[in-house]
C-alpha cells in the first residue's frame, strides 16, 4: 500500500484528503468527535510540510438533494478548535465557488469541503464528478476507511486523476486488522455479538480458521441457541438463518474451535427504561420471556476465555445496550478485556458507546469502521485500499 509517508516533497502542494466526518449529529451539534480527532495526525503532517489541506467528506444519506441539516459546516468549526487554526467551510463540494477557493489556497491553509452525498453522482461514482472533485488538486490521501467499501466517486474515483496514498487512520485500521487475519498470536479468541447472524455470516465463516474460541453473545446469540434447539420465548432471532447458524457450531468443531455459549441469560417481560431483569438459565426462558442480556455465569465463563488469550477481537454488544440495565455483560466484558494483556482490537459502534472511554483507551486498537472493518475482516478486497496497491 502507498502511504502519506511516500509521497513526493509535499511543499506548495494541494492535497485531496478524503476523511470521514459522518458523525453523529444532534440539532446540528456534533455529538462524537472521534472521528474527527483520528484526522488529525493526517492533517498535522500535511500541516507540518507546507501543503494545502482540501479535505472531502459525506454526512448521512441526503439522496443527492441539499439538506441543511446534514451540512459539513459545523465539522469545520470542530477541526478548528482541534488543530487551533481557521478551517475555511466552503459549501459545495464542486463547481465554481468550489474551484475558485482551491485554486486561491495556499500553503498551510486547511478547507473543508461541503457533503459530496448532495450529489447522486457522488454513489455513483461518476467519472465527470470524480474529476470535478479532483480538479486543481496534486494528490489524494485516503484517511477514509470507514468508507473504503464503497465505490464512490469521493473515494475510487478520484484515483483516476491524481496519484493516491493512504492517511495515517486509514493505515492504522489496515494495519491492525491485518494483523488479526495474518498475524494474531495464540490463543486467539473472537467474541461475536450485535443482533443479527446474517450480518456476521461473512466474518464467521472467515474467522473460524484463524480463531480458537468463539464466545457468541447479544442477539444473535437468540439465533444459535435456537438452532440448538433452545427455547428463546419472546426474543428476537432469525428464523431464516437457524440452519447456517448449526452450520457454524457444526464447522467449528471440526476445525477445533471452542464455541461458548450462553449458558444463564437477563431476561424481562417488556424493554423500558425502567425495566428491570431476571437472570435464569437458557433452558428455562419463559414463553413470554425477552432475553436482554447475559447472565453472571455466561459472563464469567467469557471471562475465563480472555484472560488466557493473547489475542482478542470483539465486534458487536451483547445486550441491548441502548438500556443502562441491559448493558452490564458488555461492560464487564470490556473491563476484562481491558484488563487482560492481549492484543485487543474492537469494532462496532453500539459495542464501543457501552464502554467508558477509560476502558476502550486500555484497547490495543479501536476501530473507527463499522462495514469495512467486517468486509475487511471477511477476506473482501476493498475498492478504496485497492486503489492505494504499490
Amino acid at each position: 500500500m502507498k502511504r502519506i509517508q511516500d509521497t513526493p516533497d509535499l511543499s506548495g502542494k494541494k492535497v485531496y484528503v478524503r476523511v470521514t466526518y459522518n458523525v453523529p449529529m444532534d440539532d446540528g451539534k456534533i455529538v462524537d468527535n472521534e472521528r474527527i480527532v483520528s484526522s488529525l495526525e493526517t492533517i498535522n503532517y500535511l500541516l507540518d510540510h507546507n501543503a494545502a489541506i482540501i479535505l472531502v467528506s459525506h454526512l448521512g444519506r441526503p439522496d443527492g438533494v441539499v439538506d441543511a441539516k446534514l451540512s459539513l459546516k459545523p465539522m469545520a468549526k470542530e477541526l478548528g478548535n482541534l488543530i487551533k487554526k481557521s478551517v475555511q467551510f466552503v459549501p459545495d463540494c464542486v463547481g465554481d465557488a468550489r474551484d475558485k477557493a482551491v485554486a486561491e489556497a495556499k500553503d498551510g491553509d486547511v478547507l473543508l469541503l461541503e457533503n459530496t452525498r448532495f450529489y447522486k453522482e457522488e454513489m455513483a461514482n461518476d467519472s465527470l464528478f470524480s474529476q470535478k472533485l479532483a480538479r486543481g488538486c496534486d494528490l489524494y490521501v485516503n484517511d477514509a476507511f470507514p468508507d473504503s467499501h464503497r465505490e464512490h466517486a469521493s473515494v475510487v474515483g478520484v484515483a483516476a486523476y491524481l496519484p493516491a496514498y493512504g492517511g495515517f487512520a486509514l493505515q492504522r485500521e489496515v494495519d491492525n486488522l491485518t494483523r488479526l487475519i495474518e498475524k494474531a498470536e495464540k490463543p486467539f479468541v473472537f467474541i461475536s455479538g450485535g443482533a443479527k447472524v446474517s450480518d456476521k455470516l461473512g466474518i464467521l465463516n472467515n474467522m473460524l480458521d484463524k480463531v480458537d474460541t468463539l464466545l457468541v453473545g447479544g442477539g444473535m446469540a437468540n439465533t444459535f441457541l435456537c438452532s440448538q434447539r433452545v427455547e428463546v420465548g419472546c426474543s428476537v432471532y432469525e428464523d431464516d438463518y437457524m440452519k447456517e447458524a448449526n452450520e457454524i457450531v457444526q464447522a467449528a468443531r471440526v476445525r477445533g474451535v471452542k464455541i461458548v455459549m450462553p449458558e444463564d441469560v437477563v431476561v424481562t417481560k417488556a424493554i423500558a427504561d425502567n425495566a428491570r431483569g431476571l437472570t435464569v438459565p437458557v433452558g428455562e426462558v419463559g414463553d413470554l420471556d425477552i432475553i436482554v442480556d447475559l447472565g453472571e455465569k455466561t459472563v464469567a465463563a467469557f471471562e475465563r476465555e480472555i484472560l488466557t488469550a493473547k489475542t482478542i477481537y470483539w465486534n458487536g454488544s451483547l445486550g441491548i445496550t441502548e438500556y443502562p440495565n441491559f448493558a452490564k455483560a458488555t461492560q464487564a466484558i470490556g473491563a476484562a478485556i481491558a484488563r487482560s494483556g492481549a492484543f485487543s482490537a474492537i469494532g462496532g459502534g453500539d459495542t464501543t458507546a457501552a464502554l467508558s472511554d477509560s476502558v476502550k483507551d486500555q484497547f490495543s486498537f479501536v476501530s473507527m469502521a463499522g462495514g469495512a472493518s467486517m468486509e475487511f475482516l471477511e477476506g473482501k478486497s476493498l475498492p478504496g485500499v485497492k486503489i492505494l496497491d504499490n
